[in-house]
């Protein structure tokens, strides 16, 4: 459903701005899941991908093989990771192209850039845990029908709770 007036939920322009994104847009659209220990150390689900990770293949023909990220060819949506490659007729060997989304980040490469990208995402996460989620509509109806905060004691399903509504 649409929520917005500013985005187009048409199925064309949706596909045209990410296959024409530029290399910044690119860069947050080629993702990767973290793995489980890194998930639980660092609060966040993914990270962008990035040369010198540490990865293990998860989907697809090369499922199981684990290998650093040699380059992250942006132009081609895709990933080269260590000998995930094949020979060629003419005996050179090329690399295997692998979508970031089939891959899952084992061991980060850690500057400082990228610690405080998860230092920032860490902070969000930790200032949502905080808050107590609140159904708006029920409360604000409960209000506008005289039950606010000051409810009768009789549960929901007696029937004088049901008299006292309609």
């Amino acid at each position: 459903m649409k929520y917005s007036a500013d985005v187009s939920s048409s199925r064309r322009k949706a596909r045209k701005a990410h296959f024409s994104a530029p290399s910044s847009v690119r860069r947050k659209i080629m993702s990767s899941a973290l793995s489980k220990d890194l998930r639980a150390k660092y609060n966040t689900r993914s990270l962008p991908i990035r040369k010198d990770d540490q990865v293990r293949i998860v989907r697809g023909k090369y499922k199981g093989r684990e290998g650093k990220v040699t380059q992250v060819y942006r132009k081609k949506w895709v990933i080269h990771v260590d000998r995930v490659q094949r020979d060629k007729s003419n005996g050179a060997t090329s690399q295997i192209g692998i979508h970031p989304s089939n891959v899952v980040i084992t061991t980060i490469k850690l500057d400082k850039d990228r610690r405080a990208i998860l230092d920032r995402k860490n902070r969000s996460k930790e200032a949502g845990a905080d808050v107590e989620m609140v159904d708006v509509f029920n409360v604000s109806f409960l209000a506008d029908i005289g039950l606010g905060s000051e409810a009768s004691e009789e549960p929901p399903g007696s029937e004088s709770a049901s008299k006292s509504l309609f």
